[in-house]
């Protein structure tokens, strides 16, 4: 679908008087568990909702589902790129109003999350993206719907973004690694600007961490470069002096209770390799915004 049929679908879809959603799912090599991920957006009770799967050079069967979903969008990337980069293309090709952001082996639990999270988003015009309240097969409680609170991100497996603070604060800013920090590093733009990050607590997307496709060493690496690098590109001077250091730290602490050190050295090598060139692009927050991204994430686990 061109950019001009993006558009007029959004449009169109304005004019029947809801704010008009985007479900983005970006998916490789998972053809067994997507449809479920694809199901659950279907069903939704909010009627202004398309869907549209990124099939990131998958060589299973994924492609053949086209036929079983022939009611949503299909793009598929014939060269495999990263999901940071697959987010932001259907982002930037959306003229919705919303974009919702769906992991491909995350689903809804029930059926009006999304319209809770517009209803809210609409009545609350600074709040940049909501949080769904996340559910795994480490953590499967399900917690009582409740009120609203300001949190420090978002979860990349279920989010609503309301595309038009991207264009005040710009897209995910990839780092070096494949995996992690990019929702933690956009949220954080977001506070610096003014908007803020609210979870929906009880209001469910589970996500089922399916090891396929998955390679656990990898991730890890990918995230602690990405987070020491998340600290130099918006960490403003001289905070900066004590976070690194600590971020540092508690990478080795974990890595050694985990048995992890291998693939945790690997991710403090990468981030050597690229920490000249981020330190040359770096984009630093106001200092005060900074405080206050680290005092929600207190406060909220704390709360917890």
């Amino acid at each position: 679908m061109t950019t001009q049929q993006l558009t007029e679908s959004a449009k169109a879809r304005r004019s029947q008087g809801s704010p008009s959603v985007l479900v983005g799912i970006v998916t490789r090599n998972r053809a067994n568990i997507l449809p479920k991920s694809i199901q659950s957006a279907l069903v939704q009770s909010y009627p202004n909702v398309r869907v549209i799967v990124f099939d990131n050079c998958s060589d299973d069967r994924t492609p053949e589902l086209r036929s079983e979903f022939p009611n949503i969008g299909w793009y598929r990337a014939e060269s495999h790129c990263g999901f940071v980069e697959a987010r932001n293309y259907l982002m930037r090709s959306s003229q919705d109003d919303y974009y919702i952001s769906l992991d491909d082996d995350a689903w809804f639990v029930g059926g009006d999350e999304i319209a809770l999270a517009i209803e809210h988003l609409e009545k609350n015009p600074r709040v940049a993206a909501v949080a769904f309240d996340i559910l795994t097969p480490d953590f499967p409680q399900s917690a009582p719907r409740s009120a609203s609170y300001p949190v420090q991100m978002f979860i990349g497996c279920g989010h609503v973004i309301r595309l038009s603070s991207l264009r005040d604060v710009g897209l995910y800013t990839p780092g070096p690694g494949f995996y992690g920090s990019e929702e933690k590093d956009l949220s954080l733009r977001m506070l610096d600007s003014g908007w803020t990050v609210d979870l929906l607590p009880g209001v469910h997307v589970w996500h089922d961490r399916t090891s396929v496709a998955r390679d656990a060493a990898a991730q890890h690496a990918s995230g602690v470069c990405n987070d020491l690098v998340f600290a130099l590109r918006r960490c403003p001077v001289p905070l900066i002096l004590a976070v690194l250091p600590v971020k540092l730290f508690n990478h080795l602490r974990f890595a050694v209770r985990r048995r992890l050190v291998a693939p945790c050295l690997l991710g403090l090598w990468l981030f050597c390799r690229h920490g000249l060139m981020v330190l040359r692009s770096r984009q630093p927050v106001r200092a005060e915004a900074f405080r206050e991204f680290v005092r929600l994430a207190r406060r909220n686990t704390c709360a917890s």
